[in-house]
């Protein structure tokens, strides 16, 4: 089927536009390469041998959306991608966020409501829970204030998306709430690369271990954790990808148990950064350049997926270990800087 990822040239896009071909449907890029590269086509046309259709537009123009839907008019689902990310950017340009995460799900949601049938898969993510009450965390923990506008555009994200399913029955949606994606495909074709100074604790580490960063800062080391440091759940970006793919098929052969269902994407499994950065330098056989610094404000101590939910409905669970994850990241450093 005729599938539409928008944001397919970014980390987690790329990686799910390459499990859908792989899957056999035929996929649509939505991209305006604000934070991804034209060049990653080809690392997906390498790696599956089928080059996807790409189209270069800002979906903050509603005409440009119109437009798309009507000359693509046999899609039969999109998988949402594109956004701003950054928290500590959407603290110092909320507006910007909230044009660009809200107004474009908006515009999508309101072309695939005249469609007679349409699947729709939302990436959202864990900081939908705050710092949550309990761990793991189940998709039934409380949603907390956020703590970043970014944060509040996932949250409102989802309640768009509910409140539009329950007047469009025609309309089948699922959030999947991500935990923390690293690593890269292990054909290292693709991978994460962040434009500037990386916001994420893996490309960090690659980017300080490759000469590029001087230092790495932990921030905080007096958290109440084994080790001082905050933990998360570290889930390979191919594990993520595949994740998608088996919610799109949930909703295209109408396995799903309403028309609008959030599932946690994650191992259940807690790292903290200590492990990751042991981890990497199991790996690497590099000593990394880091120091312990200031916690920064907003940072959660712990979160951690209870992924049953996941692993029962959709019938998917993640497969490879943070080890394996921190070795593809560095192989792709490495062939990038090479």
């Amino acid at each position: 089927m005729k599938i539409v990822v928008t944001g397919g040239l970014g980390f987690i896009g790329s990686h799910t536009v390459v499990e859908l071909q792989n899957n056999g449907h035929e996929v649509v890029i939505i991209d305006n390469c604000s934070n991804s590269s034209k060049e990653v086509l080809q690392g997906i046309t390498n790696i599956t041998g089928v080059t996807p259709i790409f189209e270069e537009f800002d979906l903050r123009e509603k005409s440009s959306v119109q437009d798309f839907f009507i000359r693509h008019h046999d899609v039969a689902g999109v998988i949402h991608f594109a956004a701003s990310k950054a928290v500590g950017e959407s603290v110092k340009e909320p507006l910007l966020y909230y044009e660009n995460n809200i107004a474009t799900l908006i515009y999508i949601l309101q072309e695939l409501q005249k469609k007679s049938e349409a699947s729709f898969i939302f990436s959202s993510s864990c900081t939908v829970y705050g710092q949550a009450d309990e761990l793991p965390i189940t998709e039934n923990a409380p949603v907390k204030p956020a703590e970043s506008p970014y944060g509040n555009t996932k949250q409102i994200g989802e309640e768009i998306i509910r409140d539009t399913c329950k007047i469009a029955s025609h309309l089948k949606a699922i959030s999947l709430r991500y935990f923390n994606p690293i690593g890269a495909h292990p054909s290292a074709e693709i991978g994460e690369l962040p434009i500037g100074v990386p916001q994420n604790l893996v490309p960090f580490i690659t980017q300080t271990a490759i000469g590029l960063r001087e230092q790495l800062s932990v921030f905080g080391d007096t958290y109440p954790t084994p080790d001082g440091t905050a933990i998360r759940d570290y889930i390979h970006v191919v594990d993520l990808a595949k994740a998608h793919v088996v919610a799109l098929e949930r909703l295209l052969t109408d396995n799903n148990k309403g028309n609008y269902e959030v599932f946690n994407v994650g191992t259940g499994v807690g790292s903290s950064v200590l492990e990751v950065i042991t981890s990497f330098e199991k790996a690497s056989n590099k000593s990394l350049n880091y120091k312990i610094v200031d916690k920064r404000e907003g940072d959660v101590i712990a979160a951690y997926a209870d992924t049953s939910k996941a692993n029962d409905d959709l019938g998917w669970k993640a497969s490879s270990s943070l080890d394996d994850a921190i070795a593809s990241a560095w192989t792709w450093e490495q062939k990038v800087r090479s």
